[in-house]
């Protein structure tokens, strides 16, 4: 969720270096940093259940900040995680006034989640994203992480992976979609590119969000069926990835699992 199609090609190219083109760069494992804090409204809610999670951002003199850059086309996007990484939801929350941000959120499963605010202020340097944790009451059963596979399916799509991650390097990820064994070559922009890559560390979260190489309109990028990024990962680890992408108006999420050594 960094730089937007608005933005200035320099700032753009900034923006990636901080999210995993130029140096391992870890984001959500505080609640606080550089000067931002990250302040919950709502820190428990029961599983089944609707409700408008509310938050805050403080900036550094500690008042609620409000003033955001839109990255890719919005001003804060809000990542929902299960802590065991089985479960992941992108949102987008909208402004109540005076600093306080809320999104509907609806968690089906009782247990531990992670909460990432990736945002970027305005005039600020670089992006950042913080991270909150929150409980879901209810019966919790956890879940093993699903072991690395090659091809993902979801709703009739098998979205593909090629590419392997080593810590410290810029790793290039290839996903391709297809669906009942054809290529999709007409995906639609959503949020200013093809495709959205998270990648999660199991035990600490650690956040990289990566985008892909080349824009939707800039003369060179297919819409599909591939879509190549450059990740770079801040030491070894299991990653979970998630890769939203759309096609027919709807956004879908695919989910892998790799092993950094």
């Amino acid at each position: 969720m960094r730089k937007g199609i608005a933005m200035n090609m320099g700032t753009h190219q900034a923006h990636h270096a901080h999210h995993g083109h130029g140096g391992a760069a870890v984001e959500g494992l505080q609640i606080a940093k550089d000067g931002y804090v990250l302040v919950p409204e709502t820190l428990r809610l029961t599983a089944g259940e609707e409700v408008d999670y509310r938050f805050r951002i403080l900036g550094k003199d500690g008042v609620p900040l409000t003033a955001f850059a839109e990255t890719h086309e919005k001003k804060i996007h809000l990542i929902v995680a299960r802590r065991d990484l089985t479960g992941f939801w992108h949102l987008h929350p909208a402004e109540l006034g005076d600093g306080v941000w809320t999104v509907r959120l609806h968690l089906p499963e009782a247990g531990e989640y992670r909460v990432f605010a990736d945002f970027w202020p305005d005039g600020a340097e670089k992006g950042l994203t913080l991270g909150a944790d929150l409980a879901v009451a209810g019966a919790y059963e956890p879940r093993p992480v699903p072991l690395p596979a090659d091809v993902f399916e979801i709703d009739g799509y098998e979205v593909g992976i090629k590419g392997e991650l080593r810590p410290e390097e810029t790793n290039q990820l290839v996903l391709a979609v297809h669906r009942d064994g054809e290529p999709v070559t007409d995906l639609q922009p959503y949020l200013g590119a093809y495709g959205h890559l998270v990648t999660l560390r199991l035990g600490d979260l650690a956040y990289v969000h990566v985008h892909p190489d080349g824009a939707p309109g800039d003369g060179e990028t297919q819409p599909g069926p591939e879509i190549a990024f450059q990740a770079h990962v801040p030491g070894p680890g299991t990653y979970r990835l998630f890769l939203d992408f759309k096609h027919e108006d709807v956004v879908r999420t695919a989910q892998f699992t790799l092993v950094a050594e």
